[in-house]
């Protein structure tokens, strides 16, 4: 018994699915070329360890332990990144640091956000302000700040996200940096820096903290301080 084929006029492709079958290829086709493919890895084969100075200005290295931090379970998401938490001391106001690096924008660094991290610590938020310090007489860093409480006491903070050669200040930026970033084939890397420093020391906390920002950034090497600072 002979197969039964349908008439040759219906087997034959109209042109509007011939013109809509080029346009998907041809999108397929740019999409492929378009691909981010261009990595800009800053960190190179450094350690974060070995990028931060053990002495920044009058403040010495003396413990890992002590930060707030990310709930265990979420530290997974970066187990193929790099995380440091430090805490320096002068003597006289001791400063938190925390540093979370990726060598792609995965999202990842969402989870180091003190927005999250002090918050699932019971911490409540408040005074959220941005705040620019000056680097030198040329450059200045653009940073968010605010101030964590709870129970026990509390800190007052600042952090600053780079992706790439960019320093957005809020979430939307730094999707819209990413995006602008793809377009050019890039693929960024990225980092977040925390510090910060108990509530009720000797010194108002914002002029601590944008002192020890200066000096970490000028004890870093030149060549790695695009790891931090844009």
């Amino acid at each position: 018994m002979s197969a039964e084929f349908p008439p040759e006029r219906s087997r034959r492709l109209s042109r509007r699915e011939v013109v809509a079958g080029l346009a998907m290829l041809s999108a397929a086709g740019i999409a492929v070329v378009r691909k981010p493919d261009i990595k800009l890895n800053y960190l190179g084969n450094h350690k974060l360890d070995d990028v931060l100075p053990a002495q920044i200005g009058r403040w010495k290295f003396v413990s890992t332990s002590g930060l707030v931090v990310p709930p265990q379970d979420q530290l997974v998401l970066a187990l193929y990144s790099q995380t440091v938490t430090r805490v320096y001391d002068d003597g006289k106001t001791p400063i938190m640091l925390l540093v979370a690096y990726s060598a792609s924008q995965n999202g990842f660094l969402q989870v180091h956000r003190p927005e999250f991290c002090y918050t699932a610590a019971g911490f409540a938020l408040t005074d959220f302000a941005q705040h620019r310090i000056a680097l030198d007489a040329a450059k200045s860093l653009p940073v968010n700040t605010m101030t964590a409480t709870r129970e026990s006491g509390g800190e007052k903070l600042l952090y600053w996200v780079r992706i790439g050669n960019h320093i957005p200040l809020s979430w939307a930026q730094q999707k819209l940096v990413f995006a602008e970033d793809n377009l050019r084939k890039l693929i960024p890397d990225s980092v977040l820096v925390r510090v910060s420093t108990p509530l009720g020391g000797e010194l108002p906390p914002m002029p601590v903290l944008s002192e020890f920002v200066r000096e970490m950034i000028a004890a870093t090497s030149v060549p790695l301080r695009r790891v931090l600072v844009a």
